[in-house]
């Protein structure tokens, strides 16, 4: 058991969450012997348990810096990313919150050769975005958040309140759709984060699936100033089915908006 175990942890550290039925295909056990391994992995602190399986424990990697956040989830990010890209148009003012989705999002922006309007207060954003003439960025400041690589004080939110942007795309440690919860692991970036779903016309939520379901420490929003949930594959009925109950559309990649 206790190797099986280890092989369990593998997989979660490598995809971020792991499902009962699939573990117990993979390792030709039963159900229940999974949710044993499961429970007692949780006991030891190493996963979370969810509704039919588990997720990685997130909790140490939001409170990490930036530049180490952004290896995690390298590929669900990259295709939230791409859905977001293809959402941004010409004539919109879209605003980027401090997130590592929004890094991956300026990577493929710097790229771009239509025009856009870009409001961030994330340095890697603007160095990124900085590099294409045909992007005009507005930069809000403030005093720098060394581990979110941005700026999310008082100064920047008195900034931000000026502006009126048509679509803003923000990023949670938790989205919790069951219990209508938005949450972050800080105040700070909390009240920042609820300040940027008052002021855009439209918004989106962006998580990586293994998100969705969890909850970080700080409640700052529910869903009803959200417009879109924006994440890389599909959810689990019982997720769908809450979002449709609170009018959030669920935005993958293939589908566009």
């Amino acid at each position: 058991m206790e190797e099986r175990q280890e092989k369990i942890l593998e997989i979660i550290n490598t995809e971020g969450k792991v499902f009962v039925k699939e573990l117990a295909d993979i390792f030709g056990v039963t159900e229940d012997s999974i949710r044993k391994d499961l429970s007692s992995l949780e006991a030891a602190g190493k996963l979370r348990r969810t509704y039919g399986g588990a997720v990685r424990i997130t909790e140490k990697l939001q409170m990490t810096a930036a530049d180490k956040r952004r290896i995690s989830e390298v590929e669900a990010k990259r295709k939230i990313a791409a859905v977001v890209a293809k959402i941004i148009s010409p004539e919109d003012l879209i605003f980027l919150d401090n997130s590592t989705i929004s890094i991956a999002v300026a990577e493929i922006l710097s790229k771009r050769e239509s025009p856009c309007r870009i409001i961030t207060g994330m340095v890697d954003v603007l160095v990124m975005l900085a590099r294409n003439p045909k992007i005009t960025v507005t930069f809000a400041g403030g005093r720098l958040n060394k581990s979110r690589d941005g700026f999310c004080d008082a100064l920047n939110l008195q900034f931000l309140s000026h502006f009126r942007p048509d679509i803003c795309f923000v990023g949670v440690v938790g989205a919790d759709l069951e219990k209508n919860s938005l949450t972050t692991n800080d105040t700070e970036t909390g009240i920042h984060k609820a300040k940027i779903l008052e002021i855009g016309k439209k918004n989106y939520i962006v998580a990586e699936s293994v998100k969705i379901g969890t909850e970080g420490h700080y409640s700052f929003a529910t869903f009803e100033k959200v417009d879109g949930l924006i994440t890389e594959t599909n959810l689990p009925e019982k997720f769908l089915k809450a979002a449709k109950n609170l009018n959030v559309k669920i935005i993958l990649p293939n589908q566009g908006e």
